[in-house]
């Protein structure tokens, strides 16, 4: 079998993070900030931690994009590959895009918003914007911004973090392997996806240090701003989840309108998918549940098993809502404006970037699919190596959001394959 027809199963080396360790040493090093903030030894202490932090850090930065390029180049592949498997795949694959986008701009409207309504905490509105001197740079006005997508040199849009240009000429050049003859394509194929695995053994050995950066990190923080910084993650973490809960809402209303079914009924078959999702945060353990559901719903067979797989390997409707999300939250913290251009930047590379993005650990996938929406919208990307800490909170709406508008889709998808036939 050639290396593109096998696309759909990319080998890519298993990363695991501890996210519990990483939560707990979030939790140890605000408890030990706060208690020593007020000792004279405080200062010393900090001249030893705060490096250690933002060494972490760095780590982080220098692999975001070499690996979010490969994947984006493996995923663009993957999504093209699906969609020549016939009228079916190709209108999940639309499915998934159209979601995106919507998800995207939904987050652009509804999360300043928010932040209007229910502002982050007197004392913590500085609280998480420490190391945020680490960002990228502004985005250009809307006029500016427009000729500035296509790079007129790709190394120096790279050596500069320009990551909307470099999205956008790693999508072309996707694209354009696809015109390749086979043996040719099979051998960038091969190249990107060892570039992706290298640069994936890279990253899980930064976030196996998470514990100890993180801990630094949060030791500073406390010491520096006291116990507004738990007032912070708290607020982050209840309006981000708020955002993933808005596509949780969006999924019944998809599929009793576009896939036309009865609500009772759609609700009742999620029961189960619901509870395997928020116990095991992973859609793909999830897939049995939702295959069951299908049935239930009386979906055709090759609906489900067609569209449901896809879905697992591209789909993530949550993801451009929640990630916009953190980055407008962060975008707040650190006081960086966002104009128009920088909200259009940040819902194209969101959608590319789940695109690109397999189905990773909680930590990585954090880092993976923020960090370039970050740089593209000019925000700080210093805040997002503490935030990681408290990301299995808000994964668990991730997870559930994506497996109900799974099932939606699917629904979606067959009911248009019915009515076409």
């Amino acid at each position: 079998m050639q290396k593109d027809e096998k696309s759909l199963s990319l080998q890519l080396p298993e990363i695991k993070v501890s996210s519990l360790a990483t939560l707990g040493a979030l939790g140890l090093g605000l408890a030990v900030g706060l208690a020593i903030a007020s000792l004279p030894v405080s200062g010393a202490i900090l001249q030893w931690v705060e490096p250690v932090g933002a060494l972490w850090l760095k780590g982080l930065q220098m692999c975001i994009l070499p690996l979010v390029v490969a994947l984006l180049v493996l995923g663009i592949v993957q999504t093209a590959h699906a969609a020549k498997a016939g009228r079916m795949a190709r209108r999940a694959v639309l499915w998934i895009i159209g979601v995106y986008l919507a998800s995207g701009a939904v987050a652009v409207v509804v999360m300043p918003l928010w932040l209007e309504l229910w502002p982050i905490p007197g004392a913590a509105a500085g609280a998480l914007a420490q190391g945020s001197a680490q960002g990228a740079g502004p985005v250009p006005p809307l006029a500016e911004f427009v000729l500035s997508i296509l790079p007129s040199n790709i190394v120096t849009a790279a050596s500069h973090g320009e990551m909307l240009p470099c999205v956008v000429f790693f999508a072309i050049f996707a694209a354009a392997m696809g015109r390749l003859p086979a043996g040719p394509r099979a051998h960038l194929l091969g190249l990107f996806e060892a570039l992706a695995g290298v640069m994936m053994v890279m990253i899980g050995w930064v976030l196996s240090l998470a514990p100890i950066g993180v801990f630094a990190l949060a030791l500073t923080l406390a010491v520096k701003t006291g116990t507004a910084a738990i007032g912070a993650l708290a607020h982050y973490v209840a309006l981000v989840a708020g955002m993933g809960g808005l596509v949780l809402l969006a999924a019944p209303v998809v599929a009793v309108v576009a896939g036309r079914l009865a609500l009772g009924a759609y609700l009742r078959a999620l029961g189960p998918v619901s509870a395997m999702a928020l116990s095991t945060q992973s859609s793909l353990a999830t897939l049995p549940a939702m295959l069951s559901a299908c049935k239930q719903l009386g979906l055709r067979n090759a609906s489900a098993e067609l569209s449901l797989p896809l879905c697992v390997a591209l789909f993530r409707a949550t993801g451009p809502a929640m990630n916009l999300a953190v980055v407008i939250y962060v975008a707040h913290l650190t006081g960086t404006p966002l104009v128009l251009s920088a909200m259009l930047a940040g819902i194209a590379v969101a959608a590319l970037a789940e695109l690109g993005t397999p189905s990773l650990p909680g930590a990585i996938s954090f880092v993976l699919s923020i960090g370039p929406v970050a740089i593209a919208m000019g925000v700080p990307v210093g805040p997002l190596a503490l935030l990681v800490a408290v990301e299995m909170l808000p994964d668990l709406m991730r997870t559930w959001g994506n497996v109900a508008m799974d099932v939606a889709v699917t629904a979606s998808v067959d009911r248009v394959t019915v009515d076409a036939d």
